[in-house]
């Protein structure tokens, strides 16, 4: 399965609210998401225009382990 290569801070953070993650704070160009669960999850994306293809992959990895989803789940939301 091959990664979008477009895919900005913006963007990944609307997905991550559409499954129930809150922004819990930012600083400089990171935000931090949590998923008040059970079981509760933590997550830092960077608010970049174009995020690295081997970051978004890392974030949509450690998001579809949390949630119990797969990734191409995620990516239809993208």
């Amino acid at each position: 399965m091959k990664l979008p290569r477009d895919v900005s801070g913006e963007s990944l953070a609307r997905v991550l609210e559409r499954l129930g993650y809150v922004l819990v704070r930012q600083k400089g160009s990171h935000a931090r998401f949590t998923h008040p669960g059970p079981p509760q999850a933590h997550i830092a994306i960077p608010m970049h225009k174009q995020i690295k293809v081997g970051t978004l992959g890392d974030i949509l990895k450690s998001v579809a382990e949390q949630r119990g989803v797969t990734l191409e789940t995620l990516l239809e939301f993208l």
